[in-house]
């Protein structure tokens, strides 16, 4: 069976998973974080050779660092899938309940979306974060993760699958897709796959949405800023900084740009400076950044380049006004992060940036689902329609509308006939 009848079956089934009941699907999630601590052996062991091929083939050090899944990292995921089944269910809730006229009732009711495929970076701790949050949220998943994981991620399918169909789950609820060939197949099942999140590079997120009529969700750059106000506490900036280009450099959402008001310039850049060296980063500045402190010049190019590694580009600019002009224009809308105690000025930031995520005096790596209590997340999202910021659970849901009603016909309030009422009822 190739991918695309696969797909269609799981399609067949995605009304059976969705209408699965909560107990089952935390009862499988409980399942999957049993086998994972009782295969974890196995599966250090796969991650190894993956490892071990990574390091042959001279992939990146950033690749290397989110391939890498040890004895903590499966501890981590297993406390992940511990707090989803403690979220609420996103499933079955009702939304809107409004009386037409009497006896006839709508609601608006939280389902599924149905089939989501899913490609991921070589991420192995992605590969259960997103199958999770698909159990619990009641969707099938078709899961594509990096090739430099091949190995990880199929022992973490196997588990996974093998602990789900166990606990009761409909068979043919998840499907794993491993070559280059599969995705291009993907691409071609409109109809069976209701929605693509791709997680990866600008260029590889523009083919996926330029070669497909399936519906696409996800970004594709992370160029995030953070700006330094005039009234920002300096002692307070240097360390929120540091954290937000080194706590995982190779991450969507460290910061990639710094700007800084030019009032706070001279005591800002020799501390942070220092603090960058003393941490392993590059800065690049332009000619103003580089009157204060020493550092690599940075250009235009600078400012629209997602490094994922410990470099930073460093600007200065005369208001919060071209701080925000700056990242309007150069950022991917993504997250962004003001330093300030000044809070007319973070109020106006905040307002006027276009970014999923905007934060005051704080790093930009709080931008992720586990950290904003979502259970993980399935990828961040800087569209407008749907889901936008770190899609969790309520992500990964829709509604449909449902009427009951008593013989009611349109016909009936035509033409100067019966008149709705149109009254909301207590949910």
């Amino acid at each position: 069976m190739n991918i695309k009848e696969k797909a269609m079956k799981m399609k067949s089934v995605s009304p059976f998973m969705a209408a699965s009941p909560t107990e089952t699907r935390n009862k499988a999630l409980k399942a999957v974080a049993e086998a994972l601590l009782a295969n974890k052996a196995e599966i250090i062991e796969e991650n190894e050779k993956d490892l071990a091929a990574a390091k042959e083939r001279e992939i990146p050090q950033p690749i290397i660092k989110r391939l890498k899944f040890n004895d903590a990292k499966i501890q981590d995921v297993i406390s992940g899938i511990n707090e989803l089944i403690g979220l609420p269910d996103p499933l079955n809730k009702v939304q809107l309940k409004r009386e037409l006229d009497e006896g006839l009732v709508l609601i608006r009711e939280t389902c599924p979306i149905g089939v989501i495929g899913v490609i991921f970076e070589a991420r192995p701790d992605a590969m259960v974060q997103v199958s999770t949050l698909c159990i619990k949220s009641g969707n099938c998943a078709v899961l594509k993760g990096g090739s430099e994981a091949k190995l990880t991620n199929r022992k973490l399918f196997s588990v996974i699958y093998d602990a789900v169909i166990g606990a009761g789950m409909p068979e043919g609820c998840m499907m794993l897709a491993e070559t280059h060939d599969d995705i291009d197949n993907l691409l071609e099942c409109y109809g069976a796959i209701d929605l693509l999140i791709p997680r990866g590079s600008n260029e590889f997120v523009q083919h996926i949405m330029n070669n497909t009529k399936i519906p696409v969700m996800g970004h594709a750059d992370g160029i995030c800023h953070i700006y330094v106000d005039k009234y920002a506490d300096i002692e307070k900036a240097v360390p929120v900084i540091v954290d937000a280009k080194t706590q995982y450099a190779a991450a969507c959402n460290a910061a990639e740009t710094l700007l800084v008001h030019r009032e706070a310039a001279d005591a800002l850049m020799p501390k942070l400076a220092e603090a960058f060296a003393n941490n392993g980063v590059t800065l690049k500045g332009t000619q103003d950044i580089r009157a204060i402190v020493e550092c690599e010049a940075a250009d235009e190019k600078d400012f629209a380049t997602e490094y994922l590694d410990n470099i930073i580009s460093a600007k200065i600019v005369e208001s919060a006004e071209e701080a925000i002009e700056h990242i309007n224009k150069y950022g991917s809308h993504h997250t962004d992060s003001i330093i300030t105690e000044d809070d007319d000025t973070a109020d106006r930031f905040m307002q006027l940036v276009d970014s999923a995520g905007v934060y005051r005096n704080c790093s930009t790596r709080f931008a992720d689902g586990f950290r904003y209590g979502f259970g993980a997340e399935v990828g961040i999202s800087t569209s407008k329609l749907h889901a936008r910021g770190p899609v969790g659970l309520e992500g990964l849901v829709t509604y449909k509308y449902k009427i009951f009603g008593n013989g009611h016909i349109v016909a009936d309030y035509a033409d100067g006939g019966k008149k709705f009422n149109f009254k909301d009822l207590e949910i």
